[in-house]
């Protein structure tokens, strides 16, 4: 879509350098991606904790932040040798920009594991809904990468059935194993 100044989007006038929710979108893939596996992956690994929903949700977010920690650290150590720099504020806050999006995946899953402690919905119902919600995630960005690279219906297909259905054997594994 052109941003050029002067046109509009549904009526409103765009700045040049105003970023549309794709944009953000495509900002925040590479963390979605990896949120949404490690979610699938933390669950497939805590078993079945039918009378602990509040223990799988802690278990779930700590996990989710503990990997998330390790590799924005690791990426800022491995930056920081790569090209000799001190490591600053700014260096930190670029490691950190593609876990904001990790935690947020993960806070939906939490949130849902934490609904069903409360008794507001079961725990069978926030796993199914925090497994869903991974690989729509996964199929969702697996369509755009192919809509962004082909602009075709058919490579949006493709992607979309891909990257999405490494969430859902990741997800089937979970029953498989346990």
């Amino acid at each position: 879509m052109d941003k050029a100044p002067g046109k509009t989007v549904a009526g409103a006038p765009v700045e040049p350098d105003a970023e549309t929710s794709l944009q953000r979108l495509d900002r925040a893939a590479l963390g979605i991606i990896y949120g949404s596996i490690t979610v699938l992956s933390v669950l497939m690994a805590v078993g079945d904790h039918s009378e602990q929903p509040l223990e799988t949700a802690a278990v779930l977010f700590g996990s989710t932040l503990a990997v998330t920690l390790a590799k924005a650290f690791s990426e800022l150590l491995s930056r920081a040798l790569d090209s000799g720099e001190k490591i600053t504020r700014t260096s930190w806050r670029k490691a950190w920009a593609h876990s904001r999006p990790v935690l947020v995946t993960a806070n939906i899953s939490t949130a849902l594991f934490m609904a069903a402690g409360f008794g507001v919905i079961s725990i069978e119902l926030a796993l199914i809904l925090s497994q869903a919600s991974c690989v729509l995630f996964l199929l969702t960005l697996g369509a755009r990468v192919g809509w962004v690279l082909e602009r075709a219906v058919l490579s949006t297909i493709l992607g979309a059935g891909f990257a999405g259905s490494i969430g859902l054997l990741l997800a089937l594994m979970k029953f498989v194993i346990h």
